[in-house]
């Protein structure tokens, strides 16, 4: 189709788009291609500064974008990974290229072999004379692999309340369960939700992940009574007062069927907190607090400043003053001296946060877990927050990441989470990014990678659009794959990249072949490319966390009885008949239990329907992912006690509690931690998954 008089040709915008990394077509399936609309490339391409407005405009970018790469001698990033041969972008060199290296030690060479693992600063030389710099990251060939077979819980850590925290799961409770796990019950890790720091305000946004700053945790999370300076606070009527009040938001969603209110339970910590942090550290405690700040630098004053500033202006920064609105401009140089309390305050909650989140890993592995606790890193960032405000150079302004239709969504989904620019990332080395995963890697002995595919590309969506009409904009996934390997080998930590859904063909072997693990969900694996039946074991994948359900879906007890039907039934998110829906879940269960069945993993069958027997079912389905030949596998643990809510419906907002309800048992009453880890019902299942012995499942 010719283009109109007032758009560029499609040839020479395509080309533009394919020289930055936006896409102008995708493939949702092998044999289905879908054209991405003209506007959102050229909606991505003035996100990255490259004017696509009109066929002259095009012309003159294609022209500077093709001089630019003919000229240049290296790319911003060059990625050596340990025993393989050298960048390619080295070879090209013209010959008689002088290259001087500054190594992240320091050090001065002047050749680029046998470097150490780390980010270092190549400057090549030509004999003509034109210079060029690039990052250069040396990289292990793999990441570390977890040490043996083993599994774990995974739960949502406001929702594991105990009798000691104030109204929501905290980490101390974390702790607790981790102990308990690994002695008890032989587990080797507890994997939780983003801890990241949420954007304040009431109501806060409920969802973990959409945070503000996940270079820094929440320290809603943490117990108050757990500070060493807690014991010497002065104003103890004060904090008496606080204790009596979160006993009673505690009591109200334990006893009360109340949900878990995130608002008022930050409310009563900060005034507790404040009363605390008004007590002088003694001089060791001093001491960490100044390293942990000298070590986190600029991004914590950012962040400690933001979080001052909110309390003042509000929590969107894009409507504070003009001057507030630029982290680097006089005004908020000013308003950081001004409010020097303030921002030492917010400070000391992320030394604070980091110590207890560190502290409860160390619980996890001194309880013989072999790798302890594994966090979440959320896809992104709120754009009202902390992060966002902070580094705005390398945000795409007028953009959010979302997902394109797909046969679950045919509207396509917009997260409302502003994507990083490429090619800021690349031109800094991709310094936010290696930032934020040393930060998470303090205190993680695995991380797992929400929608790890972002690592390659992301969908961008122009605001003011449809999702469905975006397009991919394309990472350096070989830079973020081997700075992720680095980190991760430096912290010795697993990494586990959630991979589900629609993802483009060679992603997943090439996660593979770096050692990130996969994701495995029961109901999911089926021989897609056979006759669709439920996947044996023996063919499942091994480098992966098997699990049964995840907080996205229902869990276990609600899908063999159908429970999740009549849920979003009642809620009217079905697009077919209930009967329809019903009959085809019916029949989706019982093809899995006829498997399990035929393996002989159903102790006693029951003669009923699906779901008459759940706990033995559910038993059932953990003996099944045993034999698989999955690497780690994954407990959901209110399937241990017949909880039938998920944690997190999509497609709802106000018409189901997300992220807000406690884990409870199969009639909805919530379970404290104590009685949790007392209940007959899990010590069952756990003991399906116990090892036999030291060397692992």
């Amino acid at each position: 189709m010719a283009a109109a008089p007032d758009e560029p040709p499609a040839e020479d915008l395509a080309r533009l788009a394919e020289l930055h990394g936006v896409a102008t077509s995708y493939r949702p399936a092998p044999d289905r291609t879908v054209q991405v609309p003209a506007s959102a490339v050229t909606a991505a391409l003035a996100a990255l500064g490259v004017d696509a407005s009109g066929p002259a405009a095009v012309t003159a970018a294609l022209a500077a974008r093709q001089r630019e790469l003919r000229e240049r001698l290296l790319p911003p990033t060059l990625v050596q990974w340990a025993g393989a041969e050298p960048p390619a972008a080295l070879a090209a060199l013209p010959a008689g290229t002088r290259l001087r290296v500054e190594t992240e030690d320091g050090e001065t060479r002047e050749e680029a072999a046998d470097l150490p693992l780390g980010v270092h600063r190549l400057t090549a030389t030509a004999p003509d004379g034109r210079t060029g710099e690039a990052c250069l990251v040396v990289a292990p060939d793999r990441l570390p692999a977890p040490p043996g077979r083993s599994y774990g819980l995974l739960v949502q850590l406001y929702s594991l309340l105990s009798h000691r925290s104030w109204g929501m799961g905290d980490l101390a409770d974390l702790a607790e369960l981790a102990g308990w796990a690994g002695r008890t019950a032989g587990a080797g890790f507890v994997q939780v939700n983003p801890l990241h720091a949420a954007v304040p305000g009431a109501p806060t946004d409920p969802s973990p992940y959409r945070p503000s700053s996940r270079r820094f945790p929440d320290p809603v999370h943490l117990r108050v009574e757990d500070i060493p300076e807690f014991a010497y606070a002065e104003d103890r009527e004060r904090l008496n007062g606080l204790l009596e009040r979160a006993a009673r938001l505690r009591a109200d969603v334990l006893d009360k069927g109340a949900l878990i209110d995130r608002d008022a339970v930050w409310e009563l910590k900060r005034q507790a907190l404040e009363t605390v942090l008004a007590v002088p550290p003694g001089p060791g405690r001093q001491a960490a607090y100044d390293a942990f700040r000298a070590a986190h630098g600029p991004a914590l004053d950012d962040h400690a400043t933001w979080y001052a500033l909110a309390e003042i202006h509000g929590p969107d920064w894009h409507r504070w003053p003009d001057g507030l609105r630029d982290p680097r401009s006089a005004a908020t140089a000013r308003a950081r001296t001004e409010l020097a309390d303030r921002v030492s305050f917010h400070a000391r909650l992320a030394w604070l946060t980091d110590g207890q989140l560190r502290a409860a890993q160390r619980a996890a592995r001194e309880a013989g877990m072999s790798v302890g606790i594994v966090h979440d890193l959320a896809v992104g960032v709120h754009p009202a927050g902390a992060d966002a405000w902070a580094q705005q150079d390398v945000f795409a302004a007028g953009m959010s990441v979302g997902a394109p239709p797909d046969a679950f969504n045919a509207r396509g989904q917009d997260w409302g989470l502003p994507p990083w620019r490429p090619d800021r990332l690349a031109a800094t080395g991709h310094a936010p990014y290696r930032d934020l995963l040393r930060a998470l890697f303090r205190y993680a002995g695995a991380l797992r990678i929400d929608h790890v595919m972002g690592l390659f590309r992301l969908w961008w969506v122009p605001q003011g659009s449809p999702p469905t009409d975006g397009t991919y904009v394309r990472y350096d996934a070989d830079a973020m794959l081997a700075i992720l390997a680095l980190e991760a080998a430096r912290a010795g930590a697993v990494v586990i990249g959630e991979d589900l859904g629609t993802v483009e063909p060679g992603v997943r072997e090439a996660l593979q072949r770096r050692g990130v693990l996969g994701t495995s969900v029961l109901w999911f694996e089926r021989d897609w490319e056979g006759d669709g039946r439920p996947l044996p074991p023996e063919r499942w994948r091994a480098d992966c966390l098997a699990t049964a359900t995840t907080h996205d879906l229902p869990p276990t007890a609600a899908r063999l009885t159908g429970d999740h039907v009549d849920l979003r039934d009642r809620l009217g998110l079905l697009t077919r008949s209930a009967t329809e829906e019903r009959a085809e879940a019916v029949a989706d269960t019982a093809e899995w239990l006829a498997l399990l069945g035929s393996l002989g993993l159903v102790d006693s069958p029951a003669a009923g329907p699906p779901g008459s027997d759940e706990e033995e079912e559910i038993r059932a389905v953990h003996r099944f992912l045993l034999r698989t030949p999955a690497r780690l596998i994954g407990v959901w643990l209110p399937d241990g006690i017949g909880d039938r809510r998920p944690q997190n419906l999509p497609g709802t907002w106000d018409q189901y509690p997300n992220w807000r309800l406690p884990v409870a048992d199969r009639e909805g009453r919530p379970v404290p931690l104590e009685e949790l880890v007392a209940s007959p019902r899990l010590r069952a299942l756990l003991e399906v998954l116990r090892p036999p012995g030291p060397s692992g499942v």
